[in-house]
């Protein structure tokens, strides 16, 4: 049950900023580009796409490990871009930037830890998938 609990916090952790990024579609934008992520009218759309399904799928326990990895590697890039705690920013403060970019390396470790586990299947598509091809041979 511990790794239901952790797909479904790890899962809402990506649908609601996903869903946030859509409300404020161009305040986001201009975050990102005030950060330098380079093709942020394009990217800001996948990100919410990765982000919502991607958290969904988490949720749902489909294609768990897979989506895990997914959303490792795009939290590394959100850190690596959106919380550069060490480059200056007018109005953000650097020791915000620190704890959200430490935060993030935190949510990295249980996304890999859940992609690594066996706990991914309990109570999950995956896991029902995998019954009933047990059950067929």
């Amino acid at each position: 049950m511990l790794g239901v609990t952790g797909r479904f916090l790890l899962g809402l952790y990506f649908v609601l900023p996903g869903i946030s990024k859509i409300t404020g579609f161009d305040g986001t934008t201009l975050y990102m580009i005030e950060h330098g992520v380079p093709l942020a009218a394009m990217l800001l759309p996948i990100t919410i796409v990765l982000q919502i399904g991607g958290g969904a799928a988490l949720i749902l326990g489909w294609q768990t490990r897979a989506m895990a990895l997914m959303l490792a590697g795009m939290t590394l890039a959100i850190n690596l871009f959106m919380h550069d705690f060490w480059n200056v920013y007018e109005g953000l403060s650097q020791a915000h930037e620190t704890q959200n970019f430490v935060k993030n390396l935190a949510i990295m470790a249980g996304l890999l830890a859940l992609a690594a586990g066996p706990g991914t299947q309990a109570l999950s598509l995956d896991g029902r998938k995998n019954n009933q091809a047990a059950a067929n041979c």
